[in-house]
């Protein structure tokens, strides 16, 4: 069986504007999910989600907001206890 090479991943260029405007109308309602361990796809289909992470940069250019989506944001909606 011939080994096919990986294709690049998405760069989700057209979701970029769509983000960068979410982040700068509501920061404090944005929250940072992923269907991690990506249980629906086969072993060569998962996405880097170390690539998928690094899009806040991107999306989230001012680094004070980073760290609410993955974590304080979602502690309010989901029930999560307050990070300290």
């Amino acid at each position: 069986m011939e080994s096919l090479p990986y294709a690049e991943p998405p760069t989700y260029a057209d979701s970029t504007l769509v983000a960068q405007a979410y982040v700068k109308a509501a920061p404090e309602r944005v929250v940072w999910g992923g269907d991690w361990p990506h249980p629906n796809l086969g072993p060569n289909e998962k996405p880097n989600d170390a690539l998928l992470f690094d899009l806040l940069y991107e999306w989230a250019p001012k680094s004070v907001d980073r760290p609410r989506f993955p974590v304080e944001n979602p502690e309010a909606p989901y029930g999560f206890p307050a990070s300290t």
